[in-house]
């Protein structure tokens, strides 16, 4: 059985990485709509990868922070 410190800490821990990934997704919207990306994707067809991997920790990070959230 988990004490109510762990518990605590498991809470902080998935409202950072919730926060952390909301932000990096947001940062990763940001960069998709700057000339470089647009030059990149008019080029390329698809946007830079910088973009995608913003796109993907914030996924993740918002993902695993939720279940830390919700968890029981």
């Amino acid at each position: 059985m988990a004490s109510s410190s762990d518990k605590t800490m498991m809470t902080v821990i998935g409202l950072v990485l919730l926060v952390g990934g909301a932000s990096l997704a947001y940062w990763g919207y940001q960069m998709s709509h700057s000339f470089a990306s647009n030059l990149s994707r008019a080029f390329t067809g698809a946007p830079p990868d910088a973009v995608m991997y913003r796109y993907i920790g914030g996924a993740v990070g918002g993902v695993v922070g939720l279940f830390l959230l919700v968890k029981k």
